[in-house]
């Protein structure tokens, strides 16, 4: 075990040398390649409007996302935060990194805004009285900790759910997309967004049921996850509004059809953002998000079959905004653009370069 830093926090770590293998196996759970999504929780909660989150981390691992939330975040948004971890080890190597910092948490400690706990993550959240801020970050599929989660969201919430097993989700093993996710996904060019929209989609399913509306407001798909959040409302009618928006898609599916972001709230967190490594990333998706399609073109495989020279991107989505069309990339793939676009038109626009 070394020390390393990840933000601006120090943390003790089991895996410490990159060339480690990421298990679950490990004494403690960390994933340096889960920085980004470190990166983004921490960015999302410091753009949104709301402030003094009651923020839980069920599965908190060596502690990494809480400790950086308590050191990142500004001032006013934590009105309490929970580490919880089954594991003792991670309960002690949490503490641990705790005092390793010199951090505001032995403020949030001595009033009492600070709690560790060592439970089950389910017993853990069904025991409480509710969250404002919950993050799904488990190893595979979050599906076992649905329930239990949308249980504890309190009004004007916002869940985050991670899911690792992208092989499921993106076509390679679709028996396990159907049991897990209730769903047929693709296995395409368009996969990834997919299964985003069919892990949307199961999530809120859990919603529905209890009378909770969960709306995507910023969703992403990077280095084999999928990750999205999600603002509860407790509203029936806002419950209808979501089953509507439920369907298919090309054969695949059932899955949500709707937007996968809040356009504002992309715009604040592309402006706010401080780590210019994750700066194209959310210039990107704020694109995307102003862009109200499903799906997106793959301009190297229109291109291929149509038998045409691949123009350069940036010339592309120019000819296509000088035509009213809404054009940009996509996160999701470099080699493709979203563009409301309608396919036929497109080729054409393609063929006169």
């Amino acid at each position: 075990m070394n020390t390393m830093q990840e933000g601006n926090v120090l943390l003790k770590v089991f895996n410490e040398d990159k060339k480690s293998k990421i298990s679950k196996e490990l004494p403690v759970f960390y994933n340096p390649v889960m920085k980004l999504n470190r990166d983004i929780s921490i960015l999302l909660l410091n753009s949104l409007k709301k402030d003094l989150f009651q923020i839980a981390l069920p599965m908190a691992g060596s502690g990494v996302r809480g400790i950086r939330f308590i050191q990142e975040l500004n001032e006013e948004k934590i009105k309490f935060i929970a580490f919880n971890d089954i594991s003792e080890e991670s309960v002690n190597l949490i503490k641990d990194n705790l005092k390793l910092n010199n951090l505001k948490w032995k403020k949030l400690k001595k009033l009492g805004l600070l709690d560790i706990s060592q439970y089950d993550a389910n017993e853990f959240l069904l025991s409480s009285r509710g969250f404002d801020y919950i993050d799904l970050d488990p190893f595979g599929p979050p599906i076992q900790f649905l329930d239990a989660s949308v249980k504890r969201l309190a009004r004007d919430s916002i869940l985050a759910v991670t899911a690792t097993d992208t092989s499921a989700l993106s076509g390679t093993y679709p028996k396990a997309c159907k049991r897990k996710y209730w769903a047929i996904p693709r296995r395409d060019s368009l996969m990834h967004e997919t299964g985003l929209r069919i892990l949307a989609r199961r999530v809120q399913l859990i919603g529905l049921s209890q009378d909770k509306a969960l709306i995507p407001i910023f969703s992403y798909s990077k280095d084999h996850y999928m990750r999205i959040f999600f603002r509860c409302e407790k509203s029936k009618e806002k419950c209808d509004e979501i089953f509507k928006n439920f369907g298919m898609f090309n054969d695949a599916g059932p899955m949500w059809l709707g937007q996968l972001w809040d356009s504002d709230l992309c715009k604040d967190m592309k402006d706010n953002n401080e780590e210019e490594r994750n700066q194209k990333l959310l210039d990107i998706i704020y694109e995307e998000s102003k862009i109200n399609t499903l799906g997106f073109y793959n301009i190297h495989e229109i291109c291929k079959n149509e038998r045409i020279d691949i123009p350069r991107f940036d010339k592309l989505i120019e000819v296509l905004n000088s035509k009213k069309y809404k054009a940009c990339r996509t996160h999701i793939s470099d080699k493709s653009i979203r563009s409301d676009v309608n396919k036929e038109d497109l080729i054409k626009i393609l063929k006169s370069f």
